[in-house]
């Protein structure tokens, strides 16, 4: 069943923010921050070793770095385009919507929590993997397995930052779920280098989000977004 996939991650995002509710009414503020930062550590490593394995590669003289320039370009001229676009913006508006007719107005961390709980499920090559085969064949087994690793992020991270992580499974589901329904257009041009560069470039916007969630938002990320999209059109460029 196409779509089965995000129907899981969406699931276990929900599920998970529930049962980090539950656990974080135990913790005092002290702890929360504490596990506020210790996630951000954990996500600013992911975010490196994503990055890493893109860059780096085994040589007969050891490692040796490359595609330095890609990121770079890819990185600026999307903050580029995001900034006069302002996505981050849009998350924010949106998420003080939903803080509102949730009935969640007082929560200081709702749009806090949303924004950088959806940007850290949503980003990267498994979102975009996972919902092209669960579109052409039916398979949600890669969505699965992130919904694993999402249940565990969004555990984390709404004990410390409350309601708010719980509804990035809604820009997940939207975003999996129409890369799903045109996973036939989509398919043509994710190649194999395609997916390297936004894998790269995805763990470089990871690794953004653990910086503002260690030390408090510096890093407007979803303005970074279109260097995505950038980092996947310079893979048809010629070398």
């Amino acid at each position: 069943m196409p779509g089965l996939g995000t129907i899981i991650n969406a699931g276990a995002i929900v599920a998970a923010g529930i049962l980090g509710l539950l656990f974080g009414r135990f913790l005092t503020d002290r702890c929360q921050e504490t596990v506020k930062v210790s996630c951000g550590v954990c996500v600013l490593f992911i975010g490196i070793a994503g990055a890493m394995e893109g860059m780096l590669s085994i040589e007969q003289e050891g490692l040796a770095s490359g595609r330095s320039l890609l990121v770079t370009g890819s990185i600026c001229l999307g903050a580029l385009i995001g900034e006069l676009i302002n996505m981050e913006g849009l998350f924010e508006r949106f998420g003080t919507w939903l803080k509102i007719r949730t009935g969640n107005s007082r929560d200081k961390q709702f749009v806090e929590g949303f924004v950088n709980a959806s940007l850290t499920v949503c980003v990267g090559a498994m979102a975009v993997v996972g919902s092209i085969q669960d579109g052409l064949l039916g398979d949600p087994s890669i969505l699965a397995t992130k919904a694993v690793l999402d249940f565990v992020i969004i555990v984390i991270l709404t004990c410390s930052q409350g309601k708010g992580c719980i509804f990035s499974a809604i820009p997940v589901a939207a975003v999996q779920g129409l890369i799903t329904l045109l996973a036939g257009f989509i398919r043509p041009v994710m190649t194999e280098a395609a997916l390297d560069n936004l894998s790269m470039t995805g763990s470089v916007l990871i690794f953004c989000v653990g910086l503002n969630l260690v030390w408090g938002r510096k890093i407007r990320v979803a303005n970074l977004l279109p260097s995505l999209v950038l980092a996947v059109a310079f893979s048809f460029l010629p070398c």
